[in-house]
Order: structure tokens, then sequence, then C-alpha cells
């Protein structure tokens, strides 16, 4: 007879295939988001914006050369995340990136029943949000604006077996994607090719964001 048992200490269980999320929270954000809405908000009054993911909503041509200096330490800050988390491979070496970003960056206004369609950044590596004001979503996550990132491995929800689980806390939502909640003064930043939405935005006051992209 053999007994079914497991090598003590041989056990372990990691990730496979991670993506990397970036959560940070702004120093002085409280000052730097009363400069900014303002800001953004005239700004909306004067031009006319574009179309891209955007599902009705305000998204400006570009934010650099209007943001002022509360928008340049946004961009600042995104800058210095993005230097310590990206590496250059050098033969057979993995070395700190020593890199000119190509960055763009705009703003969004959104206001009841507005959001942004599924899509990802081609061209660039890094994309991030920073929150001016996130129109009372924190507070109240039924007001919508959420953003909802993929899960990229597509075919995992198509298999046999939806209603099950992997037991590891980071596959919890393997198959199903992300939910983040906005918080005014956050800043999340992830690979540009993960797709990426906003919820129908249902709030009482104006969903205010900057968004960007870094490109090698």
């Amino acid at each position: 007879m053999f007994d079914a048992c497991i090598q003590p200490g041989s056990f372990g269980v990691g990730g496979l295939f991670p993506t990397p999320l970036v959560n940070a929270e702004l120093v002085g954000h409280e000052t730097i988001n009363a400069t900014l809405a303002p800001l953004i908000l005239a700004r909306q009054t004067i031009e006319r914006g574009v179309t891209v993911s955007n599902v009705d909503g305000w998204h400006s041509v570009e934010f650099q050369s209007w943001c002022g200096p509360a928008g340049e330490a946004v961009l600042q800050a995104a800058r210095q995340i993005v230097d310590r988390m990206t590496l250059i491979e050098m033969g057979d070496e993995l070395l700190p990136a020593d890199i000119t970003w190509r960055l763009s960056a705009w703003a969004n206004v959104s206001i009841a029943g507005e959001g942004n369609r599924p899509h990802g950044h081609p061209g660039a590596f890094w994309s991030g949000i920073y929150w001016v004001d996130d129109g009372g979503v924190a507070e109240n996550p039924a007001a919508g604006g959420l953003l909802e990132l993929a899960d990229p491995r597509g075919v995992m929800p198509e298999m046999h077996a939806p209603h099950l689980r992997f037991a590891v806390k980071d596959c919890l939502s393997a198959g199903r994607g992300e939910v983040i909640t906005p918080q005014a003064g956050r800043m999340i930043m992830f690979p540009s090719w993960l797709i990426h939405s906003v919820t129908r935005f249902h709030g009482g006051r104006p969903r205010i964001s900057i968004a960007f992209n870094f490109s090698a």
C-alpha cells in the first residue's frame, strides 16, 4: 500500500504570466487637484476635444501645453514610476532602464451617462490614469465610472466550468478581469496592451481624470 503524501516543504504555488498594476497616491494631491479641476473644466469650454474610446464625454486633444505646474507634477510622478518599474535587457542581464520616454497625455471629463469603450494603447509601453475628481464614485461605487481591466487571457471565459475558481489569491478573478474604484489623488499604471474600459458614470458632479502613455 502507498500513502498519497506530498513531500513536506515541496509544495509551492506561484503566479504565472502576472500583469503589473501600479497603484500610488500623490503627495499633496488635495492642492494639486484643487488647481487642476477648474483648469480642466475651463479648458473644456474652449476646446471641442476628440472622440477616441470615450462614449460622449470630453477627451482633450493633449494636455502638456496647458497643464501648468500642477499638471507637470502629476506627469513627473508618473515618469518616476515608469523609470522605477522598467528594466532593459542587455545581453544576459536585466538592468535599470535609462530611457528618454515619449510622453503623451490628455484630460477627460465625464458627466452622467458617459464612459469609455474597451480599448488598449498601441505603440506605448506604460499607460496610466490619475483621478483629479472621482465624481463621488469613491463614496458610492454604484454611481459607475469604474475602471475595468480585462483579463488578457481571452480564452478563459469560454472554458467549460465558469463557476470554478483557482485557490490562489491573485487568480480568483481569472477570466473575469478586475474592477478598480476611482479615488481622487490616486494614480494607476499598467501595460499599454491591457484592454480597459470605464463603466457608464452616473455621479452628480463631473468625473475628471488625466490619462497618459509612455513610449520608448
